[in-house]
């Protein structure tokens, strides 16, 4: 095939692609390799989804192949359950991997092999000095590194303690396989890094065979070469790990073409976590109902919600495969599982919160069939029926007793339609003892079935007729977290604390009986529940729950039919901390959705009108961020003007939404004293980088009062991140210093302490250490062996 690609196409790819025409054009390679390296400790998430795409979907679109290789080399924490759950997600995303499945621990005795050629060329050495020797004598970024006493063994001393290493005759951390490379390097990983460890622990594969395992760093470039991967690709934390894996193949005598290791920026989503450790936690401490709750980030979570595998594909390719961090908003993905199951989903009536109205003047014992398309925007779509009787039910919230101005839906002398159905007329209403709506009487226009040009009515409802109707318990999800980074608003909280009292609600309703038909068709095919979506009209996108037994069915909540999340005040009763964050969001009903006053300047202006539309169809923003930006034009055209300078819509309109539109005053950005192309430029330093989200606030609050440059603030105020290494190692000594019970408690296994140090060390520093920096040297001078 020819991979040859012309200068304006390859003008709008990524870095990675065009590495790779780069290299097929210079026929370094005689195709793509590329490989899905899990560790199977736990199950795949969203960040792992970014992954497969990227690996699988290169593969497919050069005509290669990608690898699903298990990075089993921990006997400690890996299992088969999660090597089974893996290979399930990533077909059920659309990939497979052929012949292609590997295990590092098929590898281990090839491993092995390499250590003892290390040895022999005096490039490795066996090493007994004790955990906390090896790491003070490694030096600092301002003094190099020292040699232990057992660097300069002999050859045949080194290769006789391995074997005795590997025969079993040591404990756990009496010795292990050091990298000889260079104390003095620049590079804190090159300075003679651990290979191999004891570990006496049985291994899932290879059982009791082996006492010594190696280490990521060296394991990983020897599993590329072994199986002639081509572009070894992983995310940016990794970057520093370049040097030791070309030095590795260098010393093991592979020579080009060979693997390449390349970095692209991970997958972050506010609201969300994607440590495993703390997804772990989760699970374990049963905060959820298993790693496939529907409210986790995990890839079978997103199954059994109902998210299709198609929209999860567009979601991942949606980031963008760049060297800048950034985080997106779950709104995004919501946006691609709708315009997906939009045109395929088939429609049918159900109620969540039922409320019961009977039809007074509807004859005795009567019972209709109702017609309804499948697919209303389809013209030839297929339809179902719908029983109508004397009883029904409709949905609470289409009821208001004392209803707002501009009220379309049922109230006390109003008239409603139902749904394919007839216009009711509300005339009574029966209240329980505190005053709640009950039961609603009723009258029906029978002149109404149907569309009727003379008779105008101004709001729809949908409905379910009482007799027939099967009884439905609804499980609506939402945010597990109700903060977009958690566990990162003080220095001692603790990420389960941001936990969403309101992640999920647990009703019970009706649907109309159709649908129970197209659930028991499916069972009959074998088609998995959540594989069976349907959208309740006015509602949302629903699936079907593995939890339903027979009759008894459980729906779960893909998404709402549009996005009701907003910033706004905490909630009576959230924390403190709750309360100081800026992105504190609040759920909305469908009423508050949108601003009358800006739905009717949109209503007086089709530009405006147009933007709205544009910027969720086209940009992915939500419904509530698009109402928000096109109040006025003035509004509008800041915004795209912040969009534009960003590089990125969603980013702008959060930032928008979430910060600006809360600091500005009455008149709005006509009168403030910044420009939207300001707003872009600090919004595209947060995502380089080169100030953090805290520290860009204080930021946009001065630019919003007295205007000026965002790069001139952040160096006059030192608001740069601290990411240099001569400033930053002393702060992360100083802080475990301050801390040797705590320092204990993480060496003897307690990692959770690392958000402990994290905090402090941002304490110090003002919030402005870069935590990647600060996480690298943490775990560096804590555990080696990290």
């Amino acid at each position: 095939m020819d991979h040859t690609v012309d200068t304006d196409r390859a003008a709008g790819r990524d870095f990675v692609r065009r590495i790779i025409d780069r290299h097929l054009e210079e026929k370094r390679y005689e195709g793509v390799v590329t490989r899905f390296p899990p560790e199977p400790n736990g199950y795949l998430h969203l960040g792992h989804a970014k992954s497969i795409v990227l690996n699988f979907g290169l593969a497919e679109e050069y005509d290669g192949r990608c690898h699903l290789r298990y990075d089993d080399t921990n006997p400690l924490t890996e299992d088969e359950e999660y090597t089974r759950s893996m290979q399930a997600d990533i077909r059920w995303l659309g990939y497979d991997w052929g012949d292609h499945l590997h295990y590092a621990s098929d590898y281990f005795e090839r491993m092995y092999e390499v250590a003892r050629d290390l040895i022999r060329q005096g490039k490795a050495y066996v090493d007994s000095a004790s955990e906390e020797e090896i790491r003070e004598a490694r030096g600092t970024v301002t003094e190099p590194g020292r040699p232990t006493p057992d660097r300069d063994r002999s050859v045949d001393d080194n290769l006789d303690l391995f074997a005795r290493m590997r025969a079993g005759e040591f404990p756990d951390g009496e010795m292990v396989l050091r990298g000889k490379i260079d104390l003095a390097s620049p590079n804190m990983i090159m300075r003679d890094p651990v290979f191999y460890r004891i570990r006496h622990a049985h291994h899932y594969r290879t059982g009791d065979a082996w006492c010594i395992y190696p280490l990521y760093d060296f394991a990983h470039c020897l599993e590329d070469a072994f199986e002639g991967v081509t572009h070894s690709l992983c995310t940016l934390e990794f970057e520093n790990n370049r040097e030791i894996y070309d030095w590795i193949l260098d010393a093991a005598g592979f020579a080009e073409p060979r693997p390449h290791q390349y970095e692209f920026a991970r997958l972050s989503v506010d609201y969300t976590i994607m440590s495993k450790r703390k997804l772990i936690r989760l699970v374990q401490e049963g905060y959820v109902s298993g790693w496939d709750d529907p409210r986790m980030p995990t890839i079978a979570g997103l199954r059994r919600r109902g998210v299709p595998p198609e929209a999860l594909r567009r979601f991942c390719r949606s980031a963008g495969v760049t060297k800048t961090n950034a985080s997106l908003d779950p709104s995004a993905l919501d946006f691609h599982v709708r315009d997906v199951l939009n045109p395929v989903a088939p429609r049918a009536l159900g109620v969540v919160r039922p409320l019961r109205v009977v039809l007074t003047d509807w004859p005795e014992g009567h019972r209709e069939l109702l017609e309804a398309p499948l697919h209303p925007d389809d013209p030839d779509s297929p339809t179902r029926r719908i029983p109508m009787s004397q009883g029904l039910w409709i949905d609470a919230d289409d009821f208001r007793k004392d209803p707002p101005p501009g009220w379309k839906r049922l109230s006390p002398g109003g008239e409603v339609r139902l749904r394919h159905g007839y216009v009711i007329r509300c005339h009574s209403v029966i209240e329980d003892p505190e005053g709640r709506p009950m039961t609603l009487h009723c009258t029906h226009d029978r002149d109404t079935l149907g569309r009727n040009p003379d008779r105008r009515i101004g709001g729809a409802i949908h409905w379910v007729g009482a007799e027939g109707a099967v009884p439905v318990e609804f499980r609506l999800y939402d945010r597990l977290f109700r903060e977009a980074e958690p566990g990162a608003g003080d220095d001692e909280a603790d990420f389960v604390d941001d936990l969403s009292p309101d992640s999920v609600q647990v009703v019970r309703g009706f649907v109309e009986p159709a649908l129970r038909d197209r659930v028991s068709a499916a069972r009959r095919a074998g088609d998995a529940p959540h594989d069976l979506r349907v959208q309740l009209e006015r509602v949302g996108y629903f699936t079907v729950d593995p939890d339903s037994d027979g009759d008894e069915l459980v729906f779960n909540r893909i998404v709402p039919l549009r996005d009701g999340w907003k910033p706004g005040a905490p909630k009576a009763g959230e924390s403190k901390k709750s309360e100081r964050s800026a992105r504190t969001v609040i759920h909305q009903t469908d009423a508050d959705r949108i601003s009358d006053d800006r739905r009717e300047a949109r209503a007086a202006d089709p530009e405006l009108e147009r933007r709205f539309e544009e910027y969720q169809r086209a940009h992915g923003l939500s419904v509530k961020q698009a109402d928000l930006l096109t109040g006025d034009r003035a509004t509008a055209e800041f915004f795209e003007a912040a969009a534009g300078a960003a590089g990125s819509w969603t980013e702008a309109a959060a930032w928008m939404a979430n910060d600006l539109l809360g600091l500005l005053p009455d008149a709005g950005v006509a009168v403030v004293a910044t420009t939207g192309e300001t707003l872009g430029r600090l919004v595209a330093r947060v995502r380089e980088g080169k100030v953090s989200r805290r520290a860009a606030k204080e930021v946009l609050a001065e630019l919003v009062r007295e205007g000026g440059d965002p790069d001139a603030i952040i160096a006059r105020d030192g608001l740069a991140p601290v990411s240099d290494d001569a400033a930053l190692e002393p702060v992360v000594r100083e802080v475990l210093d301050a801390w040797p019970d705590k320092v204990a408690e993480y060496r003897a296994g307690n990692a959770n302490l690392v958000g402990l140090f994290m905090g402090q060390v941002m304490k110090k520093t003002g919030g402005r250490a870069d935590p990647a920096a600060a996480r690298r040297w943490i775990t560096t001078l804590l555990d080696d062996d990290a």
